[in-house]
């Protein structure tokens, strides 16, 4: 794959190894399968993520198996991270596309960061004052005698 995104900021690519069940580097070829079972993404997800660029390039073995890097694995955790934000698949793939582009792309990619950053906090307050709304009528129901009783815990 030749998307080479950092994920941590040192600038340089993070390094989790095998407490999380990666290999080493140089010895880090898995499967579609391993990948699934070390992201929890599906090996449909995966194909797809490669048919619609978000994950291109993806290393074929001389059978033509995919074999993915720590390097994929990075990515696709970034990946995951951008899908918990509520960033629009189109928008993941468009970063994906400047990441391969080069660094002429910085202040794009820093322009929908700090977009879904601002998305990401907006959200944030609203949750939160959901979180009020749920705690004040459980307190309503609690001073009401409604709470659970000792034997249902």
């Amino acid at each position: 794959m030749t998307v080479t995104e950092t994920t941590g900021t040192s600038g340089t690519t993070r390094a989790k190894r095998p407490q999380d069940g990666r290999r080493q580097d140089g010895a880090d070829h898995y499967t579609i399968s391993e990948v699934a079972a070390l992201t929890g993404l599906s090996a449909h997800t995966l194909r797809w993520y490669e048919r619609i660029g978000l994950m291109p390039h993806v290393d074929r073995s001389h059978t033509g198996r995919r074999r993915y890097s720590n390097r994929d694995l990075d990515w696709l955790g970034l990946v995951g991270k951008l899908r918990l934000t509520g960033m629009p698949v189109a928008d993941m793939v468009r970063y994906a596309e400047m990441v391969r582009a080069g660094e002429h792309t910085y202040a794009e990619r820093l322009d929908l960061l700090v977009a879904t950053r601002e998305d990401v906090r907006a959200r944030i307050a609203e949750l939160q004052g959901t979180l009020a709304l749920l705690d004040r009528k459980i307190d309503f129901y609690a001073d009401a005698g409604c709470g659970p009783s000792p034997e249902t815990h």
